[in-house]
C-alpha cells in the first residue's frame, strides 16, 4: 500500500558508505554527537505533524495540559537520541541515518495525508505492494515530502566528515550521550507521571504516530515474524477430510474476494444511494453485521481461508499452515484462484493460480487498468466440460482499491458526480471522494451480476452458487481518517464491517430451506471466521476441522 522499502535502501548501505567517505574527505570534521542531536531534533520538528495533531485533539491547549505538551517533544527527542546513539558507529552510522531520513519522510507523507499508521501489518503491505498500487499512491506531494524531508538532509549528511575520535573516546561519548538522553527521558516521565500514565494507557494509539520510533519498532516485529516462520514446521490440516459421492450434479461455486468494500455503502444493506442496481434484481442474501478478520488485505485474505479463528491468527501461523483451499483440492475439488489484485497473499501457493493484471491474460484492459470483468470471459477455461467433479473458483477483485477510486470503473459507470479524479484525497471534498467510491461499488455490482448470469448459464450441468466477501472496509474521511490498515483494536467500524452476499440457483440442493437459514442469519453477528467452515459445508466435506456452528448454510 505504501511505496517505500527500507530493506532495499539498506541493501545500498555499502555504496552509501563509500560515497559519503569520498564526499567528506576535504570537509571539516564534525563530531558524530552533533549528527545524533541534529537528526533527533529535525525529525521531531518536521516529520511528526500527524503525531502533533492527534495529540492536540486528545490534549487541547490548556493550563492543565501545558507542562505535558511542552515535555512531549523533549521525550520524543530523547527517544530518538537513544535510538540513534545505539547505531552511531563508524562506517554504518551515516548510511543508516540516510535510510532513516528517507523512510521517515515517506512515512510522514502517508501519516500527514491519510492519517494512517506504519505498523508491522502496514510494513507487510509495503513489501507486498505491486507496481500498479505504488503508482496509484504516487503524487507530487509525496515527491516533495521525500525530496525536502529526505533527500536534501541526506545529501547534507553525505557531505559531513564525521569525527568519531579515538576508540576509547568515541565509546565514552556514546555512553555519555545515551545515559544523558535516558536520564532526561525517565525524569520527564516521572515528573509528569499522571499525564504519561494517561498517555500510555488510555491513549495508546497516539504513540503509533511517533516518527521514526514506532515504524522502527514495527520493523523489528516484522523481522521477528519471519524468524518465527523459519522455526515453525509446515502443518497440514484436514487430513481426515472426505468428500461424499455426488448424489446429483456436481457443484460449481464462485467465491469472490472483494476489495475495500464497507457494508454501509451497499444499498442492499440499507444505504440510501442505489449502489446495487443489478443485484437488487436477484434473489440473494446480504449479511449486514459481518466483521473482517483484519483491516488490510494481507491479514484478512489468509485469515478468511484459514481453519483457525481471528483470535489465533498471525502471519507466521498462516504461512506455515495449509488452508481450506488445500483441503478441498486434496479431496478432489477442482480449485483455482483468478487474481486481478496484487496476489493471493499466500493463500493460493499450492493451487492453480493465474493473474489477470495485464493484457496478456485479461481481455478487458483499457488505458487505465485491467478490469475485473475480464475474469468472466476466461471462466470456461477452469470448468471441466465433463462436469465430473466439484469446482471452486476464487476471483480476487481490484474492487474499490484506493485512493484512486476513480480508476476502478469505466467512464460509463460514473453515476454519482462530481467524483474525485485524483489520488490526492486531500484535494477533494468528502462528497467527491464518496462519489468516486460509490461509482466503483456500482461497477462491482455489475461485475457480480454478470457472474450470476454466467452461473445461470451453467446451471444445466452443475449445482451453482456465488459467495461474495469483502476483505476489509475503508475510511472515507470520518474523523480525518482515510484508506485502511489501522491496528484492529483501534480501527473504526468503517474499516472492519464488510458485506457478504450469497446467491443460490434454483438447482442448489434444498435451496429453499438453505435460503431460509441464510436469511434468518442476515442480521446476526458474524465474521470472516465463518468463511472456511461455510466453504467446507457447501461441498459437504466431512472433517474434524469443520465446525457446523460456523457454517452459514447450516441450520
Amino acid at each position: 500500500m505504501i511505496s517505500f522499502a527500507p530493506t532495499k535502501l539498506l541493501a545500498l548501505a555499502p555504496g552509501f558508505s563509500k560515497l559519503t567517505r569520498r564526499a567528506a574527505v576535504n570537509s571539516r570534521p564534525v563530531s558524530f554527537v552533533w549528527l545524533v542531536l541534529g537528526c533527533a531534533l529535525f525529525m521531531v520538528i518536521f516529520e511528526n505533524f500527524a503525531f502533533g495533531l492527534n495529540v492536540i485533539q486528545k490534549y487541547p491547549f490548556s493550563a492543565e495540559n501545558s507542562l505535558f505538551l511542552v515535555s512531549l517533544p523533549l521525550v520524543m527527542i530523547s527517544i530518538n537520541i537513544v535510538l540513534f546513539t545505539m547505531v552511531s558507529f563508524k562506517y554504518v552510522f551515516k548510511p543508516l541515518m540516510i535510510v532513516v531520513l528517507l523512510c521517515s519522510a515517506s512515512a510522514a507523507y502517508f501519516m500527514d495525508t491519510y492519517n494512517v499508521i506504519i505498523d508491522d501489518v502496514m510494513i507487510d503491505n509495503i513489501f507486498r505492494t505491486d507496481i500498479g498500487e505504488t503508482l496509484d499512491l504516487l503524487s507530487v506531494n509525496q515527491v516533495l515530502y521525500i525530496f525536502i524531508l529526505g533527500i536534501v538532509p541526506a545529501l547534507l549528511i553525505a557531505r559531513l566528515n564525521l569525527d568519531f575520535g579515538k576508540k576509547f573516546q568515541s565509546t565514552w561519548r556514546r555512553i555519555g550521550l545515551f545515559l544523558t538522553a535516558t536520564a532526561a527521558l525517565v525524569s520527564t516521565i516521572m515528573l509528569l507521571g499522571d499525564s504519561y500514565a494517561s498517555f500510555f494507557r488510555e491513549n495508546k494509539p497516539l504513540r503509533f504516530y511517533a516518527n521514526p520510533s514506532y515504524y522502527i519498532y514495527s520493523m523489528g516485529n516484522y523481522l521477528a515474524s519471519y524468524y518465527d516462520m523459519e522455526t515453525r514446521e509446515f502443518v497440514q490440516i484436514g487430513l481426515d477430510a472426505v468428500l461424499p459421492p455426488a448424489e446429483g450434479k456436481h457443484k460449481l461455486v464462485l467465491f469472490v474476494v472483494g476489495e475495500t468494500v464497507r457494508t454501509d455503502h451497499l444499498s442492499l444493506a440499507g444505504y440510501q444511494r442505489n449502489t446495487n442496481p443489478q443485484l437488487q434484481k436477484e434473489h440473494l442474501v446480504a449479511f449486514k453485521n459481518f466483521s473482517s478478520c483484519g483491516t488490510s488485505t494481507a491479514v484478512s485474505v489468509p485469515c478468511m481461508f484459514a481453519a483457525h479463528d481471528r483470535a489465533a491468527h498471525n502471519k507466521a501461523k498462516a504461512e506455515s499452515s495449509e488452508n481450506v483451499l488445500d483441503v478441498l483440492q486434496r479431496i478432489g475439488v477442482s480449485v483455482s484462484w483468478l487474481d486481478n489484485n496484487s496476489d493471493s497473499k499466500g493463500v493460493a501457493l499450492r493451487v492453480p493460480y493465474e493473474t489477470y493484471k495485464t493484457a496478456a491474460t485479461n481481455p478487458e484492459c483499457d488505458d487505465i487498468e485491467c478490469r475485473d470483468v475480464g475474469m468472466i470471459e476466461v471462466l470456461p477455461e477452469y470448468v471441466p466440460q465433463a462436469a465430473d467433479k466439484d469446482v471452486l473458483l476464487v476471483l480476487h477483485q481490484m474492487g474499490n482499491h484506493g485512493p484512486a477510486y476513480y480508476r476502478r470503473y469505466p467512464d460509463n459507470f460514473e453515476i454519482f458526480t462530481p467524483a474525485c479524479k485524483t489520488n490526492l484525497l486531500e484535494e477533494c471534498s468528502t462528497e467527491e471522494i464518496i462519489n468516486a467510491y460509490d461509482n466503483a461499488l456500482v461497477y462491482t455490482d455489475y461485475f457480480l451480476a454478470q457472474l450470476i448470469q454466467w452461473l445461470k448459464e451453467n446451471s444445466q450441468n452443475y449445482e451453482v452458487a456465488l459467495v461474495y466477501a469483502s476483505d476489509h472496509g475503508e475510511s472515507l474521511g470520518e474523523n480525518n481518517l482515510y484508506l485502511h490498515g489501522l491496528p484492529y483494536m483501534f480501527a473504526p467500524i468503517e474499516q472492519k464491517e464488510v458485506p457478504v452476499l450469497v446467491w443460490l440457483a434454483d438447482s442448489w440442493p434444498n435451496r429453499d430451506a438453505v435460503f431460509k437459514n441464510l436469511k434468518a442469519k442476515e442480521s446476526a453477528e458474524l465474521s470472516h471466521d465463518n468463511i472456511s467452515h461455510t466453504l467446507l459445508g457447501m461441498f459437504d466435506v466431512e472433517t474434524s476441522i469443520y465446525d457446523e456452528s460456523k457454517d452459514l448454510f447450516a441450520d
